[in-house]
């Protein structure tokens, strides 16, 4: 019986293993090219192997534009930015799944639709409000006004709703914890595969985020790393060994990210469903 169950199991490891393939090339792919020196880029047939120009790449890179710093910014910025948004929007969530409160509905209601509405479309006056605060060329307008994003505070309110207990939060208070604390020492730890998905989602948005750098950080050495690899992708100067090295080593966090954290990331999208 067992060995027929694994006998029939057969095609279909055969089908995702080639899906997993064909969905891995394109990122093997870049760090393949990664190691061509750039005439050899757009070579036909294309390499499938690595080469021999990492060095020239990476001296290419380094000379071009302040790489080690724009790598910083890029850290820096997406680092805050999650570890901000995990932590209000876990208290908004908290606020919204746990306590009654005048015009709650409303509230949340509120919050939700505004994820309705197209970035694009306040990015004038969000603008100005940033020059006007003289935060241009600083890492603090693509922090701080993200702090509590509305998916985020809906995410962790359905998630809080669902795990956590109203009688934890008595017995809690019972035991004379206050509010505060009731959420970093009980709503915080109980949340961690919400906070995970929330985290890792916010961290590669925040990593991957173009148009913000582009406007609010204009200076090469103040902005982030994918708006200064456009800086490689000129028509005058060969640079696309730089530019896919560029490319890998910005893609290279992303994939540590969810090599180490995939486990917490299927925890925290499958929690609550299955019914206990």
């Amino acid at each position: 019986m067992k060995r027929a169950f694994k006998l029939r199991s057969i095609p279909l490891y055969l089908v995702l293993g080639i899906m997993s393939l064909v969905f891995a090339f394109p990122f093997y792919y870049v760090f393949v090219l990664a190691t061509w020196p750039a005439r050899e880029v757009l070579a036909f047939p294309p390499h499938l192997f690595f080469g021999l120009g990492l060095k020239q790449n990476w001296e290419q890179l380094l000379a071009r534009i302040p790489f080690a710093r724009n790598y910083f910014n890029s850290a820096g910025i997406a680092s805050l930015s999650t570890l901000a948004v995990m932590f209000f929007c876990t208290m908004a969530g908290f606020g919204f799944a746990k306590y009654s409160f005048k015009f709650r509905s409303a509230l949340y209601a509120f919050v939700i639709g505004t994820m309705a509405i197209p970035a694009f479309l306040n990015i004038i006056p969000y603008y100005k409000m940033m020059v006007s605060f003289g935060w241009i060329n600083t890492w603090l307008p693509l922090i701080v006004p993200g702090m509590a994003s509305a998916f985020g505070i809906f995410l962790m309110t359905q998630f809080l709703e669902n795990s956590l207990p109203e009688e934890l939060l008595d017995a809690a208070r019972i035991d004379g914890l206050g509010e505060f604390s009731i959420l970093l020492r009980i709503a915080f730890p109980l949340a961690k595969p919400g906070l995970a998905v929330l985290g890792i989602i916010t961290f590669v948005g925040s990593w991957n985020n173009f148009t913000g750098p582009l406007i609010l950080l204009p200076r090469v050495e103040s902005t982030t790393l994918p708006v200064a690899l456009t800086v490689l992708n000129s028509r005058v100067d060969n640079n696309m060994g730089a530019l896919m090295l560029g490319n890998a080593l910005t893609l290279l966090p992303l994939i540590l990210v969810f090599v180490f954290f995939s486990k917490q990331i299927i925890s925290g999208l499958t929690a609550g469903a299955v019914k206990q």
